[in-house]
């Protein structure tokens, strides 16, 4: 299966370095820049395309980034990013603060608004979900595409938070689906 991701557009909170999670924030006006980001990998899209189909979280960042790229995504909740719980609008840097190696090293083991593990699960679950297509499109969020792009390359998500990826980066991988569970 190939999966081509793009993180979503920037919000007020991103500039801010405020964890977002499952807030429904709206993505900011696309400055010049962002939309000659936007044109390149529309260009990009047309090579990896056709698409079997194009997915975004519930989060309505999501869905208006995949707007703007000119895309109706269906609508799916395994995408939906980490909730943060009480770092929920709270800089980034308190989180590292309060956990960081744990935040570096071993993120599985961590609780926060919801588990790591759980994180881990729902992209399991996804993969398996969507195994039958070959060449998928999402629109998805940091934590989670980062966890992916851990899953894929290390079987679990603990090297997630030294992989970094940008809003409206857009990363293609090819993905061999193998359930974990028994």
């Amino acid at each position: 299966m190939q999966i081509t991701l793009i993180r979503h557009l920037p919000t007020e909170w991103n500039k801010k370095s405020l964890l977002q999670g499952r807030r429904d924030i709206d993505v900011s006006p696309p400055t010049d820049e962002l939309k000659r980001e936007i044109i390149s990998n529309k260009e990009y899209l047309e090579k990896v395309s056709p698409f079997d189909l194009v997915l975004a979280s519930s989060l309505k960042r999501t869905r208006q980034t995949a707007n703007f790229y000119g895309y109706n995504a269906l609508p799916e909740e395994l995408l939906n990013e980490l909730d943060f719980g009480p770092f929920e609008g709270v800089p980034k840097k308190k989180l590292i603060e309060k956990y960081g190696d744990e935040w570096l090293h071993n993120p599985r083991e961590l609780v926060l608004g919801e588990s790591l593990q759980n994180l881990e699960e729902r992209i399991v679950l996804f993969l398996e979900k969507f195994q039958v297509y070959e060449n998928i499109l999402v629109f998805g969020h940091g934590s989670w595409i980062r966890a992916l792009l851990s899953y894929n390359r290390n079987g679990d998500i603990n090297q997630m938070n030294y992989i970094p990826v940008k809003n409206n980066e857009c990363i293609t991988i090819t993905i061999f689906v193998t359930s974990k569970r028994a």
